[in-house]
């Protein structure tokens, strides 16, 4: 149990911090795992940057994902989803597009006039306040490998066994506090979950970017 985000950032920079990083990068993911990045950040004193994906809903159903994409079009899809809903990805992509769209507007807010950085051959660590399907992250992944970065870390306080084991092919090392078999939200695992603003990704973006 974490008392809060930054509690959790703490301790996951502790265990981070056993290991050296070449050209490292802390990239969030908003707008929570934004917190855990900032403390991770701060302790190894590395810079911090945002990447945004976001989920796809169902259509008619928008809170059930059916998979995720982000803003250069890197989408990942559940296929077991799309069978038993008879959906193909074409059906999907008015839908994907908003949702690109709106993951553009999000990360003008967040970056402000800062262009986006080159991560090739940075060692980059994608943090973010947990895992629950692991769909964005995922599409997180797949995206930031499209850069060619050194090597890829995964880091989150907590997240299921099973989707842990899907994601770690993607990554060159996982770093993760909590792995519980009864796994129900995130949220679970925090004492303090309140909803991180927009406001305060865009300070903690401004004091370690």
């Amino acid at each position: 149990m974490f008392k809060d985000r930054n509690d959790a950032g703490r301790q996951l920079a502790g265990e981070l911090s056993r290991y050296t990083y070449t050209n490292g990068l802390v990239l969030g993911i908003p707008r929570g795992g934004v917190v855990v990045a900032a403390a991770v950040a701060d302790r190894l004193k590395l810079p911090l940057d945002v990447i945004v994906p976001r989920k796809i809903g169902v259509p008619g159903n928008p809170e059930t994902a059916i998979g995720a994409v982000t803003e250069d079009g890197t989408a990942i899809y559940d296929d077991h989803l799309m069978h038993l809903l008879h959906l193909e990805k074409e059906d999907l992509q008015p839908h994907v597009a908003e949702v690109i769209a709106e993951i553009k507007r999000r990360t003008v807010l967040y970056r402000g006039e800062r262009r986006i950085p080159n991560w090739q051959g940075h060692a980059i660590i994608l943090v973010d306040d947990g895992i629950a399907t692991g769909y964005t992250t995922l599409a997180a992944l797949r995206s930031i490998k499209k850069h060619r970065p050194q090597e890829i870390i995964l880091a989150v306080p907590v997240a299921p066994p099973d989707t842990l084991a899907k994601l770690e092919p993607e990554v060159d090392r996982v770093v993760c506090l909590e792995t519980p078999q009864h796994f129900y939200a995130v949220g679970q695992f925090y004492r303090d979950f309140d909803q991180t603003t927009d406001e305060e990704v865009i300070d903690l973006l401004r004091t370690y970017a």
